[in-house]
């Protein structure tokens, strides 16, 4: 691995030297505590682009006042190690005060796609995604970012984003990379306790439950979500946050499953909220 960069000035200068040289850069933006969904992203990058960088920042815009930002993981020593073993040439570690520096008062927000599901349970949450996505591309001057379908709401957003704020970049999305029960691998996953961790994968369970059902010929949406949270409650402590079967593009929810279809949800398993996700075309 070359460096590892704190600094946004050196970040930009050291990027415009690689495009100048006629490299293509590839970013995978992240809020560290890496796994291996993240070093999945890494390994997609690295075929995709002649330099990596990986962005490393827990960004606190994207937290809503009683999420937790405060207890998130950090450990930028053993997250550059994973990185630098997956390929990754330069880590970007910004400073919270450095990306929002007193007197800071610009955001960018995607209006729409950002107004249900997520955006709903966690309002505010994608103005800060796009914020500072916009601001890691500006900084590092990709050609290609990869991003993980377990967060298929950002991508849905951050695609948007791209093509209207006219940024010449490249999106990549990686399927969702599981554990061998199913459950998404998701840095949020050490918070659960070890009988919460056991129910977990209910939420992958449901899911697979809601695209049988559907294969067989369901056609309620209702009845679907239904069926998902009765098989959620009567197999772990899980709160369901929402349930959506939704248009995979628009993300508008739907009466009748045909079409390309979106199967996300969110679960609290105490404050421990996780999301799941899978796209069906019928």
């Amino acid at each position: 691995m070359e460096a590892v960069i704190k600094d946004i000035a050196e970040m930009q200068r050291t990027a415009e030297r690689l495009r100048n040289q006629g490299r293509r850069i590839g970013v995978v933006p992240t809020m560290g505590c890496l796994h291996q969904g993240h070093l999945k992203l890494l390994e997609v990058a690295r075929k995709h682009a002649d330099v990596v960088i990986t962005s490393i920042f827990v960004n606190p815009t994207q937290f809503g006042p009683t999420e937790d930002f405060t207890r998130y993981p950090r450990d930028l020593g053993r997250d550059t190690q994973l990185a630098s073993a997956a390929g990754t040439d330069y880590v970007f570690a910004p400073e919270t005060e450095s990306m929002y520096p007193p007197g800071y008062h610009t955001y960018i927000e995607v209006e729409r796609l950002t107004e249900m599901l997520e955006g709903k349970s966690r309002p505010g949450h994608f103005r800060g995604v796009t914020t500072v996505v916009g601001k890691i591309f500006s900084i590092t001057k990709p050609a290609v970012a990869v991003f993980g379908q377990k967060d298929a709401q950002q991508v849905a957003v951050v695609r948007q984003m791209i093509r209207d704020m006219n940024f010449d970049i490249e999106l990549v999305v990686c399927p969702i990379v599981r554990e061998p029960d199913g459950l998404a691998m998701s840095s949020r996953n050490v918070y659960l306790s070890k009988e919460q961790r056991s129910q977990a994968p209910v939420l992958y369970m449901s899911i697979a439950r809601a695209e049988d059902l559907i294969r067989s010929g369901e056609r309620s949406c209702e009845k679907v979500i239904d069926r998902m949270k009765t098989l959620i409650a009567t197999n772990s402590s899980g709160v369901v946050d929402y349930i959506s079967i939704a248009d995979s593009t628009t993300l508008e929810e739907l009466n009748e499953c045909r079409g390309s279809l979106l199967i996300s949800l969110a679960v609290r398993f105490g404050t421990t909220r996780l999301i799941d996700n899978a796209t069906i075309t019928i």
